[in-house]
């Protein structure tokens, strides 16, 4: 079913749609959307061409529904540049280079016969930097014939689920991160070995808990690829309560997948998603172009 009503600004309304679940019509595009948890599809827009009130719904939309997806956006890189520059201030990525042109897009890829994908575990981008990127943005450009899902997990859910005790034990704890986990966790840091790319380990010092800094909101902010121990505790005594969280942030109920086609955006709020590109493509290749967007100190 299309729809396309044009509406003032401050007037959105949810409709039941003719597919599962509701959809929020506002000013000329529509938010489908896609979980119970987080995870919305925009529909009825070319992001090249976006005014200020459309601007302003879709970076609401965004802390809403914490990951949103737009389909066939056949984006040139400067056009992918100027769109993530509506939601914040691209910033170049610590290991990787970027591509000819642009240091801040990165290529996400995965090649026909390699076996290790970019970022395959679940994470956080870039904990391990003292202001970590408060938002990350990925389209599709070469993918293969099945295979290559995205998973999300909401850590506003995760965190809001735990019990009062161990929310008030949380809070007061300091996670450890480093960029030295890359080697084990494959989220692919460590593919500048030998690229002439220097290479030195990276550690920050960020809240368990952190407060989202626009909602106000309490998410877990611990994540098994970079996380390594909380302050204060050593590496064998945070190990138990570290597996317990990591097992708990990404149940299925906090959880939603996506299905790329070539065009396809993804924006996803770093501060309170962990996100998962799904391995299941041995012999294809998978290429993604990334823009990270700089963040700030977590509290």
């Amino acid at each position: 079913m299309a729809l396309c009503l044009a509406r003032p600004p401050c007037i959105a309304k949810a409709i039941r749609t003719g597919q599962r679940g509701f959809a929020t019509v506002s000013n000329d595009f529509k938010v489908n959307r896609i979980a119970g948890s987080l995870g919305a599809e925009i529909r009825g827009l070319d992001v090249r061409h976006l005014d200020d009130a459309q601007i302003k719904q879709l970076h609401q939309a965004w802390l809403e529904h914490k990951v949103i997806f737009f389909r066939d956006q056949q984006l040139q890189p400067k056009e992918f540049l100027d769109f993530s520059a509506h939601f914040g201030r691209p910033a170049p990525y610590p290991f990787v280079k970027g591509i000819d042109g642009y240091s801040e897009i990165i290529e996400v890829l995965k090649r026909e016969d390699e076996k290790n994908n970019f970022g395959g575990i679940w994470h956080s981008d870039t904990v391990y930097l003292q202001e970590p990127p408060k938002g990350t943005i990925l389209i599709a450009r070469e993918l293969p014939p099945y295979g290559g899902d995205t998973l999300f997990a909401n850590q506003i859910a995760a965190y809001a689920s735990l019990s009062p005790g161990l929310k008030s034990i949380l809070e007061q704890l300091t996670a450890v991160h480093t960029s030295a986990k890359a080697d084990t966790s494959k989220t692919r840091e460590d593919r500048v070995k030998g690229s002439g790319i220097k290479q030195e380990e990276l550690v920050s010092y960020h809240p368990a808990v952190r407060t989202h800094p626009e909602t106000g909101e309490k998410s877990l902010y611990v994540n098994v690829a970079h996380t390594d121990r909380f302050d204060g505790w050593t590496a064998e005594e945070s190990a138990p309560l570290l597996q317990y969280l990591h097992q708990h942030q990404v149940r299925p109920e906090f959880t939603c997948r996506f299905h790329w086609d070539v065009g396809s955006i993804a924006l996803w709020d770093n501060r309170s998603v962990l996100h998962n590109p799904i391995n299941d493509y041995h012999g294809f290749k998978r290429s993604m172009h990334r823009i990270t967007l700089a963040g700030d100190k977590p509290k």
